[in-house]
């Protein structure tokens, strides 16, 4: 069936050998000229290519969930990626009514590789005592569609967990996403399961705060030996988890993983739900000022310490240079 298509996107879950045993597959039995894609979200295209004698027709072709749904399609250029390929890739997904952002190999690409910087602060704000509600309405209030912790519940907190077990840099820190952990480890999935960072109603499916979490997340911060706070205002959430996203978003085009912060910005607009009236991250930064970014990420980096807050190189630049991200 497969012996004569131009392209197939392949969207099994998310483990390397499986993907490598599928690619192996795919190039013994699709035409020589055929184009192999993986959706997935954060795997090393490069690894998945090697699976395969064509390397040059391998790319990812990362849809965004619900895909019918959702307009924003990240490509993926891998090493050895030709230009025709790219070049089809791009078209295509403009004719079927895509956003198509052409991006370079990282772990999570772009916008999951900054959805995670995005996501471990609203985790650690779970054990330094913020609630899921209050994180997910602060979130909420700033302009986001829906908050993170609602966000993971509706799209299942296991594919993240799965997901993390495949990074080969994951943080060498017991807190990163220990949250999220927690939750997985006691069944409690999200909406699929009735139960996540929140319950679910299972008439109605309706989302209720569940007092349950809450002592397992004081638990889990008393013996990780982290104070929990009652100050943890809707400015400090905000601030963090905007902020973290923006620095990553700098990493990121310095890297040269994106080629312009304002494709950073169409993904975040199309694939995350940021308010359309703040422009995305990148925009959003240099409406800020700079100055008052790196000054808050600096503010972070004295009180939370530097494993993860120190400003990316590229913010410090432009702001000596007097110069924006856009």
């Amino acid at each position: 069936d497969l012996a004569e298509v131009d392209l197939v996107v392949e969207a099994a879950f998310e483990t390397m050998a499986v993907k490598k045993q599928i690619f192996s597959k795919l190039d013994e039995v699709c035409k020589a000229d055929a184009i192999l894609a993986s959706n997935t979200s954060y795997l090393d295209i490069n690894e998945i290519a090697q699976a395969t004698n064509r390397a040059n027709k391998v790319l990812g072709m990362h849809f965004f969930s619900p895909a019918n749904i959702m307009k924003l399609l990240e490509v993926v250029r891998a090493d050895a990626t030709d230009e025709q390929t790219i070049k089809t890739a791009m078209a295509l997904g403009k004719k079927i009514g895509k956003i198509t952002v052409a991006v370079n190999v990282c772990y999570g690409f772009v916008g999951n590789r900054m959805y995670a910087c995005y996501g471990r602060e609203a985790n650690m704000l779970l054990l330094e005592g913020a609630s899921p509600e209050q994180i997910d309405n602060a979130m909420h209030k700033w302009g986001m569609a829906m908050g993170p912790l609602a966000v993971n519940d509706m799209s299942g907190i296991d594919i993240a967990y799965k997901a993390r077990q495949e990074n080969p840099n994951l943080p060498d820190d017991p807190a990163y996403f220990q949250a999220a952990n927690l939750m997985v480890e006691a069944g409690r999935l999200g909406q699929k399961t009735g139960s996540g960072f929140y319950q679910y109603d299972k008439d109605s499916g309706r989302r209720v705060a569940d007092e349950k979490v809450l002592t397992i997340f004081r638990e889990q911060a008393d013996s990780l030996h982290i104070s929990q706070r009652d100050d943890i205002t809707d400015e400090e959430i905000q601030n963090r988890l905007i902020f973290a996203l923006i620095n990553e978003g700098a990493n990121i085009l310095s890297e040269g993983i994106a080629t312009r912060a304002s494709d950073i910005d169409v993904i975040w607009l199309n694939g995350y739900g940021f308010p359309r009236h703040l422009g995305g991250p990148m925009c959003y930064a240099d409406e800020v000022g700079l100055d008052k970014v790196v000054a808050t990420i600096k503010e972070y980096q004295q009180q939370l310490g530097d494993k993860y807050w120190q400003p990316a190189p590229l913010l410090l630049e432009r702001l000596s240079q007097n110069k924006t991200l856009i």
